[in-house]
């Protein structure tokens, strides 16, 4: 379900289908930073991998106790245990047997407590930790580590149960993702890094996920794999990955050094509150909201991101702007039931990033459109695909229905920063954007032409208001090749940025 920039180009330029991959370098991620950079930051930063939690050094009352030094004694005492047990692991090593299938299957209410220095191993031999659909299980201060999952599978929750608790636990240096994610998930105080693919896959194979929480925790040089560079145009890589998830709260998260994006919600997710995080020095975009609907985005420090990726599409020639906050056909939708009707983003620090906001939709994708990269998904409006199709598209309710709309974006009380002696560059990394391309594909779609852009820049309610922007910004409106200076932008017919300040020389 990769990410397309633009399908067809305008007129004049080449056509182009550019996914959002990670595209770092070889070694990128492999020295995360060692600190964040916290000064101006907004909110405290979850410094899990260096800091973290050492778990009860004595085993609870009427706990399990699984031994180290017995293979796959985990395993074993939990097919042997009723439900609800509590297992405590010794300090050391546990193992499971050597067989790629071997895997800990929990049963309802179990819970997993490590001692100080336990270590669940899988020796580049098992596939998954933990795994089967049993609900409300519970893994807590436990280091999970050298599993094999196969490409866009997980080790820990690796069928997505409902109602998992994971806490100062560290997941780190597997292949594929660190852990799956079911409904009513808890993932609080933990260290996911240096995951082959995803730190964490929030994806459930024939459901949604509702209320799911992510809190605390430091996801930091995921994707060593380098995916994006593999498969190229695969849209699957991230810090975090979020698929069609239904209410969620990413909160207080240090989300850093990442090959490729930070966050990245990709289709039919919504209802989300994005807030008090630090996105910083990931390869690509710090996030990514694509055909999705109504969140809040506010209060997050977001600096040094794009620096990689962004620059690479400059250096190639690209005129598209890449963006470190990209909005992808997503917008509020009152119809679709959440907290808020709208994409609201506001009180963010943006520093020192490769460009910043950008609001796109690509004329050609939508509902059974073969350029729809996330095919056999139809907008939350429509159920059946097949419905999209003329002569019934070109009407309402489905002209509007068939596609994800940006629209009804607030973007205010944001602080833009912008150094280009700092981000190494003269030009393209400096741009805010609201923009769509020229519709030419498929033969039967409505849209061709300029009706996405012009609906996008000036007939959605896309709003930016109150911001401080300070170095040289430039802005963009309709199509690439329309770049604006602010009195532009503040202009008629833009009328964008009403009460915004801006400094070009302030950035430094």
């Amino acid at each position: 379900m990769a990410i397309k920039w633009r399908n067809r180009a305008l007129p004049g330029v080449a056509l182009a289908l550019l996914a959002s991959g990670c595209v770092g370098t070889p070694d990128a991620g492999s020295g995360p930073s060692a600190a964040p950079s916290t000064s101006g930051a907004r909110s405290p930063v979850a410094k899990v991998c260096a800091q973290p939690q050492a778990g009860p050094a004595k085993a609870p009352a009427g706990a399990v106790t699984v031994d180290p030094a017995v293979v796959g004694d985990l395993a074993a005492k939990t097919r042997s245990s009723p439900p609800n047990t509590t297992f405590w692991l010794r300090p050391g090593t546990h193992r499971l047997d050597p067989d790629r299938y071997a895997q800990v299957v929990p049963k309802q209410g179990n819970r997993y407590l490590g001692a100080p220095g336990a270590v669940l191993d899988g020796q580049q031999k098992n596939q998954y930790a933990f795994s089967g659909t049993a609900r409300d299980v519970t893994i807590r201060r436990l280091t999970v580590q050298g599993f094999v999952a196969p490409h866009d599978e997980g080790v820990v929750n690796h069928d997505s149960a409902d109602g998992w608790v994971i806490e100062h636990a560290t997941i780190q240096r597997n292949s594929g993702a660190g852990l799956m994610a079911g409904a009513r998930q808890r993932v609080r105080a933990s260290c996911l890094r240096g995951n082959g693919q995803y730190g964490m896959n929030a994806y459930k194979d024939g459901g949604r996920i509702s209320g799911l929480v992510v809190e605390g925790n430091e996801i930091v040089g995921n994707n060593t794999g380098d995916w994006e560079r593999r498969r190229e145009g695969c849209g699957c890589t991230g810090g975090v990955k979020f698929w069609a998830v239904d209410g969620a709260d990413v909160r207080g998260n240090w989300v850093h050094d990442n090959r490729g994006t930070g966050l990245w919600a990709d289709t039919n997710n919504n209802d989300f509150r994005i807030e008090d995080n630090v996105l910083e020095a990931n390869d690509g975009a710090a996030l990514i909201y694509e055909t999705s609907y109504n969140a809040v985005i506010r209060t997050n420090t977001i600096r040094r991101n794009n620096w990689v990726e962004g620059r690479r599409y400059a250096d190639r020639g690209d005129s598209f702007p890449f963006a470190t906050v990209y909005l992808s056909e997503s917008g509020g939708e009152p119809r679709v039931r959440a907290r808020t009707d709208k994409i609201e983003v506001y009180r963010n620090l943006l520093e020192n990033n490769w460009s910043g906001i950008t609001l796109w939709e690509n004329a050609d994708r939508f509902c059974n459109s073969p350029a729809n990269t996330s095919s056999g998904d139809c907008t939350l409006l429509v159920k059946s695909t097949g419905r999209c199709a003329r002569p019934a598209i070109a009407e309402a309710p489905l002209y509007a229905d068939c596609r994800w709309k940006t629209q009804r974006v607030d973007i205010h009380a944001n602080r833009f920063v912008l150094d280009k002696s700092v981000v190494e560059c003269t030009a393209k990394c400096d741009r805010m954007a609201v923009l769509a391309n020229y519709g030419t594909y498929p033969d039967w779609s409505p849209y061709q032409g300029e009706r996405v852009a012009e609906a996008i820049t000036l007939g959605q309610h896309n709003r930016w208001h109150d911001n401080v922007y300070l170095g040289p910004w430039t802005f963009v409106a309709h199509d690439p090749g329309r770049v604006l200076d602010f009195g532009q932008w503040q202009g008629a017919p833009y009328r964008q940025d009403a009460g915004s300040t801006l400094d070009p020389r302030a950035g430094g």
